[in-house]
């Protein structure tokens, strides 16, 4: 005999062709499954899980600090900018103050300098009338001694100084009140 015929014979008879479940193979795979599972989730899929709520954890504070930093950042800016309209308007302030003290030096400067040529116009006034004053004195003098030689030769006497100059100032006052009542 051959061998392949006693192995043929061997050999249980083919079933009949169709789809068999076998509930026990099904319930020992699904066990499998469970325990695969359970153990993958234990240790795989929970370190996972801390690793990425460590991870989630970080990303929040990382965003709350980039939070907290951007509104330091504005209270920045804004602190700078109340800072420079501060200094802007103190520096304003000063630029009014020194215009102020200008101006006020300015008009103190014109006021001083009115006053000097008031002073000097009086002055110059008096000295004008001082020489005028002086000047008519001379003046009277020159037309005293030509009138006193004049009424010489047409008296033909010779006069004294004291007698000439007596006479020459009542003239003199004759006309100054002749002089007064025409133009009054």
């Amino acid at each position: 005999m051959n061998p392949l015929a006693v192995l043929a014979a061997a050999a249980p008879a083919p079933e009949a062709p169709g789809l068999s479940i076998n509930f026990f193979w099904v319930i020992v795979a699904a066990l499998n499954f469970i325990v695969f599972l359970a153990l993958i989730w234990r240790f795989a899929f929970d370190p996972i899980a801390d690793i990425l709520a460590q991870r989630k954890a970080r990303i929040d504070q990382g965003l709350a600090d980039a939070e907290q930093a951007r509104k330091d950042r504005e209270a920045g800016v804004a602190e700078r900018d109340h800072a420079l309209a501060e200094a802007r308007h103190e520096a304003n302030e000063m630029i009014a103050r020194a215009q102020k003290s200008a101006e006020e030096m300015r008009l103190a400067d014109i006021a001083a300098t009115r006053a000097e040529l008031d002073r000097i116009r009086e002055r110059a006034t008096a000295d004008i009338a001082a020489e005028r004053d002086r000047a008519l004195v001379d003046l009277r003098a020159q037309v005293a001694d030509l009138a006193i030689a004049a009424a010489g030769k047409v008296v033909g006497e010779t006069m004294t100084d004291a007698r000439q100059r007596r006479l020459v100032d009542e003239f003199l006052r004759d006309q100054s009140a002749a002089g007064n009542g025409q133009t009054n």
